[in-house]
């Protein structure tokens, strides 16, 4: 089966889920991105700017048997500027994230007219994919309390018809082989989230603080992908815990990332958005133990208690303190390490490929 795909910011988790699907999967894949900057304008101009694409490649006799998208498309628009060709396709929309429900740095920023094309486009889809429950639960709670607010031409009941064709399916993760156990300094805690505010990196740096007032010994792996406004978080931790950073900023390849996660011994997480959680679950494929708030998509995606702290900075200090202590000490930890790689492991792509390959086969089949 052939399938095209679009995606209007092909980079970050939208690309290394592409990527993934396309390399393990049964099917053949022609990917039309755009890069991943200016995500506004992407989301205002990639349906008019893949649309011209598409026809191109219509006129030079290119066919495919399905229509995938990311929520970043918007869909309604863009199937009326397809050829008819493509139009009449099976579409398939995939949640990464979605513009109701993202937290936002001030009240006012959010843009609803963005929040209203996800919803449209889910309407012009055959089907929608969410990358967790917890992300598709609470885009729905939030679209009907927010759609409740219109004024008039009520929208709310078209709400359940979109919900029944939604389902969940987990984006896959690249397989990681744990680092050796050879390394006898101070516990090394990780950072790989992107550099965000939606990360909530002023908890980590406060969780920080906390330790080393305590006399708490550690290291710094600080990595993960940044865009042009970071979080002053980050200078910040840079100048207070600059002697002990290992890594620092964006690696450069794929192997110095994952080179990255093996060397560490703590991947923590003080997200205020998190919908899945591949950076997590990917240092825990490389034996990393996590430690992640019992909160957003981390209880279903994580879901075991060791690698859960309540929510707060002390909390967070608290976990980390006892965790430092007992790798400072030289325990054996094989147990969790062990345990973190099974729950990571049911997320790699030769596990969850099968199955989304033949949803989009029985999407076809109609």
């Amino acid at each position: 089966m052939k399938i095209l795909a679009l995606e209007p910011f092909y980079g970050g988790s939208h690309r290394a889920f592409l990527d993934g699907w396309r390399d393990h999967s049964s099917h053949a894949w022609t990917i039309l991105g755009l890069p991943d900057r200016h995500w506004k304008w992407r989301m205002r101009h990639a349906a008019v700017t893949l649309a011209e694409t598409v026809k191109k490649r219509v006129a030079n006799g290119e066919t495919w048997d399905l229509l995938f998208c990311s929520d970043m498309l918007n869909l309604a628009e863009f199937v009326g500027l397809a050829p008819e060709t493509v139009r009449a396709l099976p579409r398939l929309i995939y949640f990464h994230e979605n513009q109701l429900t993202y937290p936002d740095r001030v009240g006012d920023e959010r843009d609803l007219q963005l929040a209203f094309t996800n919803y449209s486009s889910m309407l012009a889809a055959d089907r929608v994919w969410f990358n967790s429950a917890f992300h598709r639960d609470q885009f729905f709670a939030a679209l009907h309390d927010w759609l409740a607010r219109m004024p008039d031409f009520e929208q709310r009941a078209m709400i359940a018809q979109v919900r029944a064709k939604s389902t969940v399916a987990y984006p896959g993760i690249r397989e990681i082989a744990a680092g050796p156990p050879d390394y006898h300094g101070p516990a090394r805690l990780l950072w790989s989230a992107r550099w965000e505010h939606d990360k909530n990196p002023d908890d980590f740096l406060q969780a920080l603080r906390v330790l080393a007032d305590r006399g708490v010994e550690f290291r710094l792996n600080v990595i993960g992908q940044a865009y042009r406004e970071v979080p002053a978080a980050f200078d910040v931790l840079r100048s207070e815990f600059g002697e002990r950073i290992l890594r620092w900023g964006h690696q450069p390849s794929r192997q110095a990332y994952e080179q990255a996660l093996v060397e560490s011994d703590l991947v923590v997480s003080t997200a205020v958005h998190e919908f899945f959680g591949i950076a997590v679950l990917e240092a825990a494929q490389a034996g990393v133990i996590p430690i992640v708030p019992n909160r957003l998509s981390y209880p279903e995606v994580i879901g075991a208690e060791p690698f859960l702290y309540e929510g707060s900075v002390d909390g967070l200090a608290d976990r980390l303190e006892a965790r430092i202590a007992s790798i400072n000490a030289g325990d054996d930890l094989s147990e969790e390490r062990t345990l973190a790689r099974q729950i990571a492991s049911q997320y790699l792509w030769q596990s969850v490929t099968p199955t989304m390959d033949t949803w989009l086969n029985e999407l076809v089949a109609g």
